[in-house]
């Protein structure tokens, strides 16, 4: 059996692709073999996806419900309806006296069990719609607020209204909200400029794939297997043989 079959893949998505994206890239190369990812990964991040081949997509939904740890920035300086640079922005805000201290304090309201509403700009599905749809076209979305853990809300740092954070938290927990809910808390507004999915569960981005190293090393599993294929001996049944 090849590496790749029946297989989970850690990948590291690259910024402006869907997890979509990455699923059919490698199907490219996979063919016939079913392929599926276990948690969504917005576009403008990066970071741990994993994907499942074969037997192991029966695994998405365990893997799916794995803690996840997310490092970025949030900037204090403006919010947009998207909770991250996808839209532009739509407000402004002064943060030369925000603190270190104050946004650290602010950020410990988000830690445990809370109600979180996703960004408008999302792709959850409400009446069978991707709330992005509607979003994007103008209408009205009407969220509802979910049930999400959030283990750890860390602010690292604080300089010129930018601050690096790490997360760890649930599934289904959107940082872009956590993000615009922390610059309301601290009375202003926020937007996530930047966002690494770091770890899931035991599968961090350091043993990650590229998307380009994993297409190069499947072609060449499969090549080496067709090539010991096409050098074996083949077998004589006795029976045809003549003296």
């Amino acid at each position: 059996m090849l590496f790749f079959e029946d297989a989970i893949l850690c990948v590291d998505k690259p910024v402006t692709w869907t997890s979509f994206d990455a699923v059919k890239y490698i199907r490219r190369a996979i063919r016939g073999i079913k392929i599926g990812h276990a948690g969504t990964l917005d576009p403008l991040a990066s970071g741990v996806l994993l994907l499942c081949t074969g037997k192991k997509t029966k695994q998405i939904d365990n893997l799916h419900a794995l803690s996840k740890t997310y490092t970025g920035e949030i900037d204090f300086h403006f919010s947009t309806p998207s909770y991250d640079l996808e839209t532009q922005p739509d407000a402004h805000f002064e943060v030369e006296n925000l603190t270190l201290e104050q946004v650290q304090s602010a950020a410990q309201q988000f830690v445990g069990s809370i109600l979180q509403l996703p960004p408008a700009h999302s792709a959850i599905k409400v009446d069978g719609e991707r709330l992005y749809v509607a979003a994007r076209e103008g209408l009205e979305v009407k969220l509802r607020p979910r049930a999400v853990e959030v283990e750890s809300f860390s602010i690292l740092s604080l300089e010129n209204g930018i601050a690096t954070f790490e997360v760890v938290c649930g599934k289904g927990t959107y940082i872009r909200s956590l993000a615009h809910d922390l610059g309301k808390a601290v009375g202003g507004g926020a937007t996530l400029i930047s966002l690494i999915r770091s770890a899931v569960g035991p599968y961090s981005v350091k043993d990650a794939w590229s998307l380009e190293a994993l297409m190069s090393a499947i072609y060449e599993a499969k090549q080496t297997q067709k090539s010991e294929n096409e050098t074996q001996p083949q077998d004589v049944n006795s029976s045809d043989a003549t003296e």
